[in-house]
């Protein structure tokens, strides 16, 4: 699927449903698919310095845009966030495989969602039913 093929329908929303596969032999090391996972998911980090412990939030882009986490390795994104989401697959080559597939919502369902960025729009997290 070519990107921006996705279109507004006027049922409901279209997005995507985006699988991918990790493939950890093509990866040089244990660390570099880490960076894989953080930069997607992101982390946290504890920091003990002078007798004083500092919790620091490093966002991935998951945090950065709205979605639904439908398994492991499977999320619907709105259509207008699939080309984000594709950029940074693809810049993992041929460590990361994925496929697209277009998905109907009902209308403004990811209005209702929840990320950190978003978080004080009001939006809340919504399960797939």
């Amino acid at each position: 699927m070519e990107k921006n093929q996705l279109e507004m329908n006027r049922k409901g929303d279209l997005a995507a449903l985006v699988t991918f596969c990790v493939d950890s032999e093509k990866f040089k090391s244990n660390y570099e698919r880490n960076k894989f996972y953080r930069g997607l998911y992101g982390w946290k980090q504890r920091v003990r310095k002078g007798g004083k412990e500092y919790l620091y939030d490093h966002r991935g882009l998951l945090d950065r845009i709205p979605h639904i986490k439908v398994d492991k390795s499977v999320c619907i994104v709105p259509a207008g966030m699939v080309d984000t989401f594709v950029d940074y697959l693809e810049q993992w080559g041929d460590r990361v495989d994925y496929s697209i597939f277009k998905v109907l919502l009902q209308k403004d369902r990811f209005k209702k969602m929840k990320t950190k960025e978003y978080e004080d729009s009001g939006w809340i997290e919504v399960k797939i039913e």
